[in-house]
């Protein structure tokens, strides 16, 4: 039997705006590629077992073109939940080369419901409710940023 990885999926403040003791993330930027055009989002990186479990905590106003990046380090069977996250989001999951795999819509808050895909990613990227929607994300679409080794 595979074993799967559950990751917290909270909401969490800015690095500039955490209250002291909050974790930290390194941020960037990401394009995604779609056949509506390119669209740029901010985003944090979670990486170590630490950032994952932090997510993004305390958050609940995020950004309309802010996301956060999780880095499964290669190709793992993940499991992600809403538990203590009181903003709906879309979660989408990504292959090694970047390429979107499926995209879990309109999460609900506070679920402990577990979210997962058919078949190991290398990570997950979470955007607000209904951004995939609105730029026009499909499976098969690209996401651009250095953690991807690209086509």
């Amino acid at each position: 039997m595979k074993q799967f990885h559950i990751f917290l999926v909270l909401i969490f403040g800015f690095a500039a705006f955490t209250p002291s003791g909050a974790q930290a993330f390194e941020r960037g930027t990401l394009v995604i590629q779609t056949q509506s055009g390119d669209h740029t989002f901010v985003v944090d990186l979670a990486s170590t077992p630490e950032d994952k479990r932090a997510g993004l905590m305390g958050r609940t106003d995020i950004p309309p073109d802010y996301g956060m990046l999780f880095d499964f380090r290669g190709h793992e069977q993940v499991a992600m939940w809403m538990k203590n996250t009181p903003t709906s989001l879309d979660m989408v999951f990504i292959d090694g080369r970047g390429d979107v795999l499926d995209i879990v819509a309109n999460t609900t808050p506070y679920s402990t419901d577990i979210i997962r895909v058919n078949g190991p990613v290398a990570a997950v990227l979470e955007l607000n409710a209904g951004t995939a929607i609105s730029i026009g994300l499909a499976a098969g679409d690209q996401i651009k940023h250095p953690l991807f080794a690209g086509p």
